[in-house]
């Protein structure tokens, strides 16, 4: 029988082509994929309810222009149907920048398990400050965890992508694998700069430092969720660890389908 995967994608530019042949490169799936907005509007319809498996490499809710950003909620057609497809236990991995998407749906970041910020904002009651982006870091990834998803992956990897300072709620999550890299603000640079138009500008942004965590579990009510970290751009998707990463982790969302974690 055909495995189903559903992939959303928009609100944030990648390359489609690199893309393309990542997500071919995952497994012996029948891949629908949808861009923002018709993606909101086809999980709204239900395009998600019966998906083995659902990538997301979105990051919806923005609008970038001017030096200023805007953010919205999502449908309430699409709030339902994705906790009606966590209710029936089917789960989903979020790739990169979807730990961004929907800033003002608090749901959605306690779904993921943390949250990447533009702009400085209430996160679980409190204040926080944007969070920090570095393009091009080369690191050694360590699994830190005995998991499905790490089956037939080294102890360490190398990988170049981009890394986030941002909030991760460890407590609430498994940790997978940990970045050998130092997560303070002197290593980062402020994402509301950048949306202001200082690219690359970690001035005046005395940001905490944070957690490396770049890969975790999550239960998300009958279902599970993998983030991971991995998937600035085409050098990653194309590193094999990654690929087998974000393989063994859509297997394994797919799979909790009907069983306990």
């Amino acid at each position: 029988m055909t495995k189903t995967l559903l992939v959303l994608s928009g609100g944030h530019p990648y390359e489609a082509g690199p893309f393309a042949a990542f997500l071919e490169s995952l497994g012996d799936w029948e891949v629908t994929h949808y861009v923002h907005p018709e993606a909101e509007e086809r999980v709204a319809a239900g395009a998600a309810d019966n998906a083995d498996a659902m990538l997301f490499y979105d990051m919806p809710g923005y609008t970038f222009a001017d030096g200023t950003v805007k953010t919205a909620a999502p449908s309430p057609g699409f709030k339902a149907a994705l906790e009606r497809r966590f209710a029936s236990g089917r789960g989903a991995v979020m790739l990169h920048h979807a730990i961004a998407g929907w800033a003002e749906w608090p749901q959605w970041s306690e779904w993921l398990g943390g949250r990447f910020l533009y702009q400085p904002g209430p996160v679980r009651g409190d204040m926080k400050l944007d969070s920090g982006y570095r393009h091009d870091v080369d690191y050694r990834a360590e699994l830190v965890a005995e998991h499905p998803v790490l089956v037939g992956v080294p102890a360490t990897f190398p990988v170049n992508d981009e890394l986030y300072l941002g909030e991760v709620f460890e407590d609430d999550v498994t940790p997978l694998i940990r970045a050998q890299h130092d997560y303070v603000a002197a290593n980062f640079y402020s994402a509301a700069h950048a949306v202001a138009g200082r690219m690359f500008d970690n001035s005046d942004w005395p940001h905490p430092p944070g957690s490396n965590l770049v890969a975790w579990a999550k239960p998300i009510g009958a279902a599970q969720m993998v983030y991971c970290q991995f998937g600035d751009g085409p050098h990653t998707y194309a590193n094999p660890v990654v690929r087998r990463v974000v393989a063994n982790a859509l297997e394994w969302t797919a799979q909790s389908y009907g069983r306990s974690a």
